[in-house]
């Protein structure tokens, strides 16, 4: 690889970006797509939201018009699922990814690792190599990203997730290294960091799992998302009493830290599969429940403001995943008093949403939640991504029916209860913290007085303050290509 200097490799990105005429949105924008300029928003009109159009930048937003093809911004992207569904009184609310380009909100998470690094000249365009460690989700996202910017992507991910995520990421033409194992081998994909790390220089590597990029985009637009949601759901008198969330990454549950801003009051209840409930009880195994990965605690989970945590059976998400989308599924769940439109909406569930939303009834069960109240939860992706499962599901246990669909919803939907929940307590959270210890400091040579900082409220309050430092490079970075 040639070497190149920071003021070499920012003339690289800034040349780069002026021949493919990119502009980078700010996270002011993403947040509110009212501040785009106009001339951008027109063009955005004759583009499909995923073509690889640089323009699709702007799109990295909750606010995307429901459309494949043309669509502008308005309100933000959410469904409201009623109690005829959910059987319970609380106001549940997911927010939709599906309308994101490559059908996932992890593009955002992928800006937010890349774009800072960008426009300060830590990566060159013209000769680094972007690469992607993920379970899914991730890695299109920062592929897409990449492929935008006109620069090359390696997407790790393990050789078990959705054979979807690989024909796209092949697609795009994104480098593909397919690690040992499913959802659950994260730690693989960790080994295979640092192969490239130590054989291929012209690598570099945004773990979202370490990335602060990551958190901080979802602290400053995912966050505020979920606050306009709530706006438009509520009534007087009502209040934001929980905001439930897949660990993951530690990414997207960050929203949460931003709600607490707003309703100090709220919990934040993490989520994970009960067949590997790390946080749980320090737990292990293999789950199928795909954008989860786990045994482990992300580097970038702010754990002292979690406040507690449901782990929930992967059966219980696939077959849920067929309860809602095969039509013999539907249609009990229409004799069951259950709405057309509420119907139709369930298909922008994908499987970790589905897990999500089966945590936040548990947590209107647990905390005896009612009418006044709203839990938030996001709805990452949809089955879109996931097509494959349904097919797999009826080789491998036949074609769904009447039977199978009541079974289904007795035992998985009307049969709920807040089991395998747990509310922490200040002593579990800083249980839980210190297992990152064995992750990160004695596996990934972090420094444990970094680990002692991760536990101070503060550092979390300065790390998520960055968006606007880097809303200033932004600006500054697309003034020096406009006169480039």
């Amino acid at each position: 690889m040639t070497t190149t200097t920071t003021s070499d490799a920012l003339a690289n990105a800034i040349t780069r970006c002026k021949q493919r005429g990119i502009v980078i949105p700010t996270f002011a924008q993403m947040r509110d797509p009212s501040l785009i300029p106009q001339e951008i928003r027109d063009r955005l009109k004759q583009i499909g939201l995923w073509d690889v159009d640089p323009l699709n930048l702007f799109r990295i937003s909750w606010k995307n018009e429901p459309a494949e093809t043309g669509g502008g911004f308005g309100g933000v992207n959410y469904v409201e699922f009623p109690s005829s569904l959910t059987g319970v009184d609380a106001k549940l609310v997911g927010l939709v990814g599906k309308w994101f380009p490559t059908g996932a909100h992890k593009v955002g998470a992928g800006f937010g690792c890349l774009i800072p690094r960008l426009i300060t000249g830590e990566f060159d365009p013209l000769h680094h190599k972007a690469v992607w460690p993920s379970t899914g989700n991730f890695c299109r996202g920062g592929a897409f990203d990449c492929a935008l910017l006109g620069c090359d992507a390696v997407a790790i991910l393990p050789e078990g997730m959705s054979r979807e995520r690989f024909e796209w990421l092949k697609e795009i033409g994104a480098e593909i290294i397919a690690t040992p194992g499913s959802e659950s081998n994260v730690k693989e994909i960790y080994d295979a960091c640092w192969d490239i790390k130590r054989n291929r220089p012209e690598c570099i590597v945004f773990n979202q799992f370490e990335e602060f990029g990551n958190p901080i985009w979802h602290y400053n637009v995912t966050g505020p998302a979920f606050e306009d949601a709530f706006n438009a759901v509520s009534k007087p008198g009502d209040r934001l009493a929980a905001y439930v969330s897949a660990t993951g990454s530690g990414g997207t549950i960050a929203a949460g830290d931003y709600l607490k801003t707003i309703a100090p009051h709220m919990r934040i209840v993490a989520v994970e599969a009960l067949q590997c409930p790390t946080i749980l009880n320090n737990g292990f195994g293999e789950h199928r429940i795909e954008g989860i990965g786990d045994k482990h605690i992300p580097w970038v989970h702010n754990v002292r403001n979690t406040d507690a945590v449901a782990a929930i059976d992967d059966q219980q998400c696939i077959d849920l995943m067929r309860l809602f989308n095969e039509p013999e599924g539907q249609a009990l769940l229409g004799a069951m008093g259950v709405d057309d439109t509420t119907i139709g909406n369930l298909p922008l569930m994908g499987i970790s949403c589905i897990c999500n939303m089966v945590a936040a009834i548990k947590t209107a069960k647990e905390f005896d939640l009612g009418s006044s109240d709203v839990i938030a939860f996001p709805l990452t992706d949809s089955m879109q991504l996931y097509a494959s499962r349904i097919v797999e599901e009826r080789e491998i246990n036949g074609a769904y029916n009447q039977v199978t669909a009541a079974r289904h919803y007795g035992r998985w939907l009307e049969g709920i209860e807040p089991d395998h929940y747990k509310e922490l307590t200040y002593a579990d959270r800083k249980a839980v913290h210190n297992l990152k210890y064995f992750t990160w400091v004695e596996q990934q040579q972090r420094d444990v007085e970094d680990l002692r900082m991760l536990w101070d409220p503060e550092f979390w309050t300065q790390t998520y303050a960055q968006a606007s430092e880097w809303d200033r490079d932004i600006e500054a970075f697309n003034a020096r290509v406009a006169s480039a």
